[in-house]
């Protein structure tokens, strides 16, 4: 009954497991930040995945961009987030209507007021981005949100414009 009542007091320190524990957990994440900084940055990426196509001004670029045909769909919405402003998500449809393969797409979306001014734009990489190449008549559908609209904002119609495109053939 004494050892019941009498209970002897345990040493109270730091536990090594959780020491060690934190340091491995540290130089896990140091690592991975180590690893991390030998990527390229996103610019470089679609630089290194456009690199060789055609941009607005040369011929070709209008010949290829005739046969590409971009469509809003019925299904765009905007709505309020959390920081008081609005975001939209912008839903269409890239279609090739030409003969050649395509392999690097990239649009601008924008989204334009009652006279045409740009309130906001976002350059997005379709192909390879959704898909790896788009085929003759074939489409691809494309969804991307743009964000921080003012409520005041005149979001009165979007505007799509292929900038850059390379083809296989």
């Amino acid at each position: 009954m004494e050892t019941f009542l009498g209970q002897s007091e345990e040493k109270k320190g730091i536990n090594k497991g959780i020491i060690i524990g934190i340091v491995v957990g540290v130089a896990a994440i140091a690592l991975v930040i180590w690893l991390m900084s030998f990527r390229p940055s996103m610019e470089d990426q679609m630089a290194t995945v456009l690199d060789g196509s055609y941009r607005e001004g040369s011929p070709e670029f209008d010949g290829v961009t005739k046969d590409i045909i971009i469509s809003t769909g019925d299904r765009t919405v905007q709505y309020p987030n959390g920081f008081g402003n609005i975001s939209m998500s912008i839903v269409g449809n890239i279609r090739n209507k030409g003969s050649k393969v395509i392999n690097a797409l990239e649009v601008n979306v924008a989204v334009v007021d009652q006279f045409n001014a740009v309130v906001k734009e976002k350059r997005v990489l379709v192909v390879p981005g959704q898909r790896e190449r788009l085929g003759p008549n074939e489409t691809i559908p494309i969804t991307l949100s743009l964000d921080g609209f003012d409520k005041k904002d005149d979001r009165a119609n979007i505007r799509w414009k292929v900038t850059a495109i390379r083809t296989e053939n």
